[in-house]
């Protein structure tokens, strides 16, 4: 079935839109990409010809890199515009902005925003693939796609392995993603992080188990991801200090140890260490977080490829 399936011209806005099939489609050609991304000399003619555009109206280092370098690996020429210093500032609209690139005559706009739906309201707007590389709290599938992909490439699998997701649950579009893709390929979630940053709508999710201490989520857990505290996104509140944060919900060496003894620590950067993780802990030998950094590449890679080619190459 996976030979059938194409994914050309598709949207990329939450992993919510795809099915086991696709994301299994996604994680297959992303192995292929990163045999590229291994080579001494990374460039194939897959996207020549192509021409992409990276939107940026919030900060990234990992995220827009791994998309450019993605786009530059296959041969696509990439251009990038950041917010602060394009006309944005002179009071352009997001859609003007938008209907501006088009103009250009892109392949496709990779779109970073911090309004919810800003991926969604683009993708309506204008032709070209819109790829989602987070908007608000609402989204980051790029994120949770590689994050499948770095579990499946340590433990062989991913149906039936338990994840522990720690910390700011509410204003994180990476637990969205995350929480959305594993359900899909048979994993079982278990959340725990302060009441407050608890979102009402892991509530009604089927599938994931929500915990008061993170003790209790560790318990057994194959993946333990921990995620940023997105101090810039609260207004107060919402704990004490970081101090009594990392005293209660922080992951160290001693809660890790209630996991199991081969699960893995992820993080989607960048890192408050002594906060939410313990430094001994990131770059402890449990860690990938790196790995996340190098297999980010190869996802976009393979999501280029997938819906601008079809997936030939």
């Amino acid at each position: 079935m996976g030979q059938e399936l194409s994914l050309k011209g598709r949207d990329i806005l939450a992993l919510k839109d795809f099915t086991a099939e696709e994301i299994r489609l996604i994680l297959n050609t992303a192995q292929e990409m990163k045999n590229i991304v291994g080579r001494d000399i990374k460039k194939v003619p897959a996207l020549r010809g192509k021409a992409i555009v990276t939107l940026f109206y919030e900060p990234s280092t990992r995220t827009r890199t791994s998309f450019e370098l993605a786009g530059k690996y296959l041969g696509a020429d990439v251009v990038n515009i950041t917010a602060s210093t394009s006309s944005v500032v002179k009071g352009e609209s997001l859609r003007d902005t938008l209907y501006t690139i088009e103009a250009m005559g892109v392949d496709a706009i990779v779109m970073r925003h911090k309004a919810e739906g800003a991926a969604a309201y683009a993708a309506a707007a204008v032709s070209p693939v819109i790829v989602n590389a987070g908007d608000g709290a609402h989204a980051h599938p790029s994120q949770g796609l590689l994050n499948l992909y770095t579990i499946e490439e340590n433990k062989g699998k991913l149906a039936g392995l338990k994840v522990a997701i720690l910390g700011d649950i509410l204003h994180s579009r990476v637990a969205r993603s995350d929480i959305q893709g594993m359900r899909k390929m048979g994993m079982d979630v278990h959340i725990a992080g302060p009441k407050p940053l608890m979102p009402r709508f892991l509530y009604e999710e089927e599938g994931i188990t929500i915990h008061d201490r993170i003790e209790d989520a560790l318990e057994g857990a194959d993946v333990v991801e921990v995620l940023r505290i997105q101090l810039e996104r609260m207004k107060g509140g919402m704990f004490p200090t970081t101090r009594e944060y990392a005293r209660i919900y922080g992951l160290n060496e001693e809660r890790l140890a209630l996991a199991n003894k081969d699960a893995l620590v992820l993080h989607p950067g960048p890192m408050n260490k002594g906060w939410e993780i313990s430094e001994s802990v990131a770059y402890g030998i449990q860690s990938r977080i790196q790995e996340e950094v190098k297999n980010g590449v190869a996802v976009r890679m393979a999501l280029f490829t997938l819906v601008l080619m079809g997936g030939k190459s």
